[in-house]
């Protein structure tokens, strides 16, 4: 399934990029704007996939359906924007796996569903990214993951047929979109939801508890 892979995509938070401190900042301080205690980092890392939704979630106990919930994303996305590369890094061994993609000669980049607000001027900010040959943001195509769309938009720019893709995320958006879009899947065990979520039960077509398991699968290690 994976022997003839040409092009390697990725989720981007949680799979390629710890960005939940900086989300979690983003969002405590709207607590401490408001005179409220300071929450833990532990409590909004498991929710930084579900970026503001799951950021607001935490922090205030509010859902999309509230009637404030559209001005504190706003409110959210400002801080946000301030201190977005803050406290953000790779993942221990995504450096070293990126590097012996390209060394390999497969093509990659990311399908994220951050909006191009963030992604550009993130992945503008690492040096991770300085080799990615595509990355489709969350409003790059009229619709996000779980839809296929990104991922088939990526392997358009790339010149790669979807089977020849294969798709890494952390959450089983990921694996429901990359299926859809005919494309391997692999789990990321070792992202937000890896630690609480089934993810035997997304159905990937296989799983990892570390970066550099990916190179095995690729056969590259």
């Amino acid at each position: 399934m994976f022997a003839q892979i040409e092009a390697v995509l990725f989720d981007l938070d949680g799979t390629l990029i710890d960005s939940a401190p900086d989300l979690g900042a983003a969002a405590d301080k709207m607590r401490t704007d408001r005179g409220m205690p300071s929450l833990p980092l532990a409590d909004y890392r498991p929710m930084a996939g579900a970026g503001a939704r799951g950021m607001l979630g935490v922090a205030f106990g509010l859902t999309p359906e509230h009637a404030d919930f559209a001005a504190l994303k706003e409110e959210f996305f400002t801080n946000y924007e301030a201190c977005m590369t803050e406290r953000t890094s790779a993942f221990e061994g995504v450096p070293e796996l990126i590097a012996q993609i390209s060394q390999a000669g497969l093509k990659w980049g990311v399908v994220t569903n951050k909006s191009q607000r963030f992604t550009v001027p993130l992945t503008r900010q690492l040096p991770l990214f300085s080799s990615a040959q595509t990355i489709v943001s969350g409003d790059t195509t009229p619709h996000a993951k779980p839809h296929p769309a990104p991922l088939l938009e990526a392997a358009r720019q790339l010149n790669v047929q979807p089977e020849r893709c294969v798709y890494v995320g952390d959450d089983e958006r990921d694996i429901v979109a990359g299926r859809a879009a005919g494309m391997p899947t692999v789990a990321a065990a070792y992202g937000y939801l890896g630690a609480t979520a089934d993810t035997l039960g997304w159905k990937a077509d296989a799983t990892i508890v570390s970066p550099s398991a990916l190179l095995n699968l690729l056969r590259m290690a």
